[in-house]
C-alpha cells in the first residue's frame, strides 16, 4: 500500500495534548505554545489539553504517561527544553518514555533548520518523537520559529498517517 493510501485511511482528526516545557514562559508569554495551538485547529486538529510545566525531567514523563493512559488524547506535542544546557532535560525525559523511537523526526528537523534557517547550529537541537503505549510523541525546541518548521514541515502533514499507522494494530 502507497503513502497515499495510508493517508486515506488515516483519522480525520487528532485530539492533542500541547506542553511547553519552560521555567519563565506563562500562558500570556508562551508565544510558542500558541502557535502550536494555532496550527493545530487551522488544520483540523483538536486541542484535549494545554499545559506549561518546568523543565523536570520526572514531571515530563508523569506528564506524558498520564497522557497516554488517556483516551481523550492521541498526541502529545512538547515545545522547549531541547537543548544542550545543564537544565534542558525534555530529551532526556520523552526519549526514556517511548515505546518506539521515530528518529526520522529530529534527523529531518535538523536537516530543514540547518537548509531553511540556522545553519550549522542545527546540531544544538535535540528534537524526537516517538510513541508511547498508543501515543504519538513530538518534542521540539521552543522558539517560535523551529515550531513553526516542525510543525508545519512535519507533524501537520503526518500526524494523522502517523496515528493511522499506531491504530492499524488495534483493528482484528
Amino acid at each position: 500500500m502507497s503513502t497515499e493510501e495510508h493517508r486515506k485511511e488515516a483519522p480525520s482528526s487528532v485530539r492533542c495534548m500541547i506542553i511547553t516545557v519552560s521555567d519563565t514562559r506563562n500562558e500570556e508569554t508562551d508565544k510558542s505554545g500558541q502557535l502550536m495551538k494555532r496550527l493545530l485547529e487551522e488544520n483540523g486538529y483538536v486541542i484535549a489539553d494545554y499545559k506549561i510545566v518546568k523543565d523536570e525531567y520526572a514531571r515530563i514523563q508523569s506528564l506524558i504517561r498520564t497522557a497516554s493512559e488517556s483516551p481523550s488524547i492521541e498526541a502529545v506535542l512538547l515545545n522547549g527544553g531541547t537543548g544542550i544546557a545543564l537544565r534542558d532535560t525534555t530529551y532526556e525525559a520523552v526519549r526514556d518514555v517511548l515505546d518506539k523511537e521515530m528518529p526520522g523526526f529530529g534527523e529531518i528537523f535538523r536537516y530543514l533548520s540547518f537548509a531553511e534557517d540556522i545553519g550549522p547550529a542545527a546540531i544544538l537541537s535535540r528534537a524526537v518523537a516517538g510513541v508511547c503505549g498508543n501515543t504519538a510523541v513530538f518534542s521540539m525546541p521552543g522558539s517560535s520559529g523551529a515550531v513553526k518548521l516542525a510543525m508545519t514541515h512535519i507533524v501537520i502533514p503526518e500526524l494523522r498517517h502517523v496515528m493511522r499507522e499506531i491504530y492499524k494494530d488495534r483493528k482484528g
